[in-house]
C-alpha cells in the first residue's frame, strides 16, 4: 500500500488533528502476548513514537487493557471480524487518519524493535507501511557465529553449547518448539537462544539462524546438528578453508578417505544415490566439480552466502532446505569448497527421521526441480528417445505383416504408446523450457 492510498473508515478512540513528525508503529494484541505488548509499547514511548493496537478478534485481550492503561492508541476490533480488514490494513488507515508520516508494522513477539534502522528503512522506501526492523539476538560485527538448529534436544544441548563454544565468537541456538526443556538448557550453557512458539521443521530453523546471523553481520555462519554428531573440533577447518579459498560455502563432507565416518552401508548408499541425483541435478558432472556430501548438515557460509539465503523465501522449511540451499548457491554462481570431518552415528538422541522417507522426499524435490529448471534434459530428450522407439517397433509390426501375413496388434498398440508418450513428453519439455526461459 503506497502513502497515496485511500484511507478507510476504522474505528478509532481518539484522532489526533496535527501532523506527526515519526511514524507510529502498530502492534496486534494476542491473548498471549499481554506482558510482550505491555514492554514494547513502553520501549517505543521511549524512543519517542506513539504504538496503534488492535486484536484481530472481537474480544478484550489483557493486552489491550495493558495499551489502554500505558497511554497507547486502541482501535477496537471489528465486531465482524470475519468480513472487515485485516489488522495491518486497520492500523495502516489509522496511522494515515492520525496525520503519521509511515507505519511500523510489528509482529514478531520473539523480538524488539530497532527504531533507527526500521526509520532509515521507511524513509528509503516508497510504501507507507513496512515490517519493523528488529533488533539482532546476536551482538554486531560477531566474526564466527555458530548456529544450531534444536528440536526436544535436551539431553544433548548443553554439552554440544559448551563444546561448540571453545570455537566461537557466540553461539545461536534455534529452539524450533521443543516440547522439551532445550531452551532452558541452552541458556544455562551460555548460548543465546531464539524460540519458536511451533514446530516449523528444520529449514524454518535454519532460516531463523540466516536471519540473526545476517542482522549481526557475521564474518562466518557455521550450522551443525545439536545432537552431538558432529566433530566441534572442525568447525576451525571449515573457516580456515573458508578464509584461504574465499567460498561461499565450506561443507563437511563425510566421503573420502580423510573422513573418518563409519557409516552405516545403507545409508551410505543412499545417501551416493542422492549425491548423484543432486550433482545432475545442478548439472555437474565433472567428478572436480562435483559434491561429495550434499547432504551433510555441517557447513560453513561467508557473509554474502548469509545475506541472500536470509533474503530467500525459496528455501523450504523441511529437511530437504539442504537441497534447496545448493541450488541457491548454484544459481548465484557461489563456489563452494568441502573439507573432511567426522561424524559419530553412535549417539544417544540421534536423528529421529526415517532414512526411507528422507530419501523419498529428497529424491522427489530433486526431480520436481529438474522438471522445473532443465525440462529439456527431464522431458525433452526422454520424449525423443520414446518417439524413436516407437517408431522403431512401428516398422518391426509392419516388418513382421509382411512376412506373415499377420499383424501384430500387441505390438502396433505399444508402438503407439510410446510415441504418443513421447510427443506428450517432448512437447511439454519445449513448452516448459519456453516459460521457463521467459521467467528468467
Amino acid at each position: 500500500m503506497d502513502r497515496r492510498g485511500a484511507q478507510q473508515n476504522v474505528p478509532l478512540d481518539t484522532v489526533e488533528e496535527t501532523t506527526q513528525r515519526l511514524p507510529a508503529v502498530g502492534l496486534v494484541a494476542t491473548p498471549e502476548n499481554g506482558d510482550w505488548i505491555a514492554s514494547e509499547i513502553i520501549r517505543i514511548k521511549e524512543n519517542g513514537y506513539r504504538a496503534i493496537v488492535t486484536a484481530r478478534r472481537d474480544e478484550d485481550y489483557e493486552a489491550l487493557r495493558y495499551a489502554r492503561m500505558l497511554g497507547a492508541k486502541v482501535l477496537s476490533p471489528p465486531s465482524d471480524w470475519t468480513t472487515a480488514p485485516d489488522a495491518q490494513e486497520r492500523l495502516t488507515a489509522a496511522a494515515r487518519a492520525n496525520g503519521y508520516p509511515g507505519l511500523l508494522y510489528h509482529t514478531d513477539t520473539s523480538q524488539r524493535i530497532d527504531f533507527e534502522a526500521s526509520y532509515e528503512a521507511l524513509r528509503s522506501s516508497e510504501r507507507f507501511v513496512i515490517e519493523a526492523a528488529v533488533e539482532p539476538v546476536v551482538e554486531s560485527a560477531t566474526r564466527i557465529l555458530v548456529g544450531i538448529p534444536a528440536y526436544n534436544e535436551a539431553s544433548s544441548i548443553a554439552s554440544v553449547v559448551e563444546v561448540v563454544d571453545t570455537y566461537a565468537d557466540e553461539v545461536l541456538v534455534v529452539d524450533d518448539g521443543s516440547d522439551d526443556d532445550t531452551a532452558a538448557e541452552a541458556k544455562k550453557a551460555g548460548a543465546t537462544v531464539v524460540e519458536h512458539e511451533t514446530n516449523g521443521g528444520y529449514g524454518a530453523a535454519l532460516k531463523t539462524i540466516f536471519t540473526q546471523a545476517n542482522r549481526c553481520d557475521a564474518d562466518h555462519l557455521v550450522i551443525l546438528d545439536a545432537d552431538g554428531q558432529h566433530d566441534a573440533s572442525d568447525i576451525s577447518n571449515l573457516v580456515r578453508k573458508q578464509r584461504e579459498t574465499d567460498a561461499h560455502i565450506v561443507i563437511g563432507c563425510r566421503f573420502g578417505q580423510e573422513a573418518e565416518t563409519e557409516m552405516p552401508l545403507y545409508r551410505r548408499f543412499g545417501l551416493s544415490v542422492i549425491n548423484l541425483l543432486t550433482n545432475l541435478s545442478l548439472g555437474i558432472f565433472s567428478a572436480e566439480s562435483r559434491v561429495r556430501d550434499s547432504q551433510s548438515g555441517f557447513r560453513a557460509y561467508n557473509r554474502e552466502a548469509i545475506a541472500s539465503l536470509a533474503a530467500d523465501d525459496s528455501i523450504g522449511d523441511n529437511m530437504d532446505c539442504s537441497l534447496d540451499i545448493l541450488y541457491h548457491a548454484h544459481s548465484n554462481g557461489y563456489q563452494i569448497e568441502e573439507v573432511p570431518t567426522t561424524i559419530d552415528y553412535d549417539v544417544e538422541s540421534g536423528s529421529s527421521h526415517s532414512p526411507i522417507n528422507h530419501g523419498i522426499t529428497l529424491v522427489m524435490n530433486i526431480v520436481r526441480t529438474i522438471e522445473r529448471e532443465r525440462p529439456i534434459t527431464m522431458l525433452g530428450v526422454p520424449g525423443v528417445v520414446s518417439i524413436l522407439m516407437g517408431f522403431a517397433f512401428a516398422y518391426w509390426s509392419f516388418f513382421n505383416y509382411l512376412q506373415s501375413g499377420e499383424f501384430p496388434i500387441g505390438l502396433a498398440l505399444f508402438a503407439s504408446c510410446l510415441a504418443i508418450v513421447g510427443i506428450l513428453a517432448a512437447f511439454t519439455g519445449i513448452i516448459l523450457h519456453s516459460l521457463e526461459v521467459y521467467r528468467q
